[in-house]
């Protein structure tokens, strides 16, 4: 059936009519025209499967990778660097509108590359071939190489199979020094794990949580910071986005402040934090995650910076006018709303909110408007080739 496509939607799939419906079709580009077999029909859309490209956009061009139109990893490789980086602010900006926020975003901060920037990357394994599911899918696109990963992890892929692993997944993770941290989980037998270890820089291997070899985590450095990662902590993929985030984090905060960051994970922000505020206290729920943050203090010599292991929203009576400023760095569902009820009780004088989820964070922003007030909001490219990007907001009180 063909149908041109109008514009993108807020997940990079492009939209068109067929009749009288909207229909939602990914890989393709506003412009475009193609052939597309319907996949699923409900009572107010249709979605779409690109058959053919009858009549290419002049936006389009042809994708790097040859595995593009099958994977489920790459959202916006069929187009140029600086349009998707114009989508993504539209995207964000329209999301704003939508919750009736009055701001407009216009900065985006470039990523140092588009490709070969992700330290972090999840491969399946099926009937011994490694790769990507294709989107909403388990069917496998077996790869050799991914144009999203470093180098170090893309070395490793054609050796993964030595290990004769038919069935799981694989993990792995890489510093700053090219050295590799797997995860396996597989209830296959490990063989051969000589032949990795004689080859790359295998710093550890974890099977089903359980150390099999060298280390369960790695030390990695950004900017000046050294920080342990375990192998299944959260640490953001993208090094040099990293880096800039950490630089916007010291620039917001300062000397007089006491901070408060939530959902802080193995500590990051609250030891960047730490570098111009005065006191930090980070909370987190991941008792592992607090054990990694307290060694990070360690590495980094902070003595102004102190960890609590607890669910935010059971520490509400710790959150007190003591705090002027609170970081938040939620997950993508957001922060609790009673958790945001508190903060503005509160009443902190800034609140510093990164996000990775525009959505939520849209939700949270109109609720905090009410005391707040948009002072600075920054996107960053993080995932550059797919439609996710990180926020940063600076929010101060009217």
């Amino acid at each position: 059936m063909k149908v041109e496509v109008i514009k993108f939607d807020n997940s990079g799939r492009g939209i068109g009519y067929l009749n009288d419906k909207i229909i939602f079709i990914p890989k393709t580009v506003p412009g475009d025209i193609v052939d597309v077999e319907i996949v699923l029909e409900k009572k107010n859309y249709l979605e779409g499967r690109l058959v053919e490209v009858i009549t290419p956009s002049k936006l389009r061009q042809k994708p790097i990778c040859p595995y593009f139109n099958e994977c489920g990893g790459c959202d916006l490789m069929h187009i140029s660097l600086s349009e998707s980086l114009e989508y993504k602010l539209n995207k964000v900006n329209d999301i704003l509108k939508r919750n009736k926020i009055d701001y407009e975003v216009t900065k985006i901060i470039k990523s140092e590359c588009p490709y070969n920037y992700r330290d972090k990357v999840t491969f399946k394994i099926v009937d011994g071939k490694i790769g990507f599911f294709q989107t909403d899918t388990h069917k496998l696109v077996e790869i050799n190489y991914c144009y999203l990963c470093k180098d170090a992890i893309n070395n490793v892929i054609k050796d993964i199979h030595t290990l004769n692993i038919k069935n799981g997944e694989v993990i792995i993770r890489c510093n700053y020094n090219d050295e590799l941290l797997l995860s396996l989980n597989t209830q296959d037998k490990i063989d051969n794990i000589e032949t990795l270890i004689n080859e790359h820089k295998i710093v550890g291997i974890v099977n089903n949580d359980k150390c099999i070899y060298g280390e369960d985590y790695f030390i990695d450095k950004i900017n000046d910071y050294l920080f342990k990662v375990s192998y299944n902590s959260f640490f953001q993929v993208n090094p040099y986005i990293c880096s800039e985030l950490f630089k916007l984090i010291e620039k917001y905060t300062d000397k007089s402040n006491n901070v408060l960051d939530l959902y802080c994970g193995v500590g990051t922000l609250s030891i960047v934090a730490s570098m111009n505020a005065k006191n930090v206290l980070g909370v987190e729920i991941n008792s592992n995650a607090i054990i990694d943050a307290n060694l990070n203090k360690t590495l980094n010599k902070r003595n102004n910076v102190d960890f609590i292991c607890e669910d935010t929203k059971n520490i509400l009576n710790k959150i007190t006018s003591d705090f002027d400023t609170i970081i938040l760095d939620p997950p993508r569902s957001g922060v609790v709303q009673k958790v945001l009820n508190k903060i503005m009780e509160v009443n902190p004088d800034k609140i510093i909110y990164v996000s990775c989820d525009p959505n939520t964070l849209a939700r949270d922003l109109k609720l905090l408007e009410e005391k707040y007030i948009i002072s600075n909001f920054k996107l960053l490219d993080m995932f550059p080739e797919t439609e996710h990007n990180e926020s940063i907001v600076v929010l101060e009180k009217k």
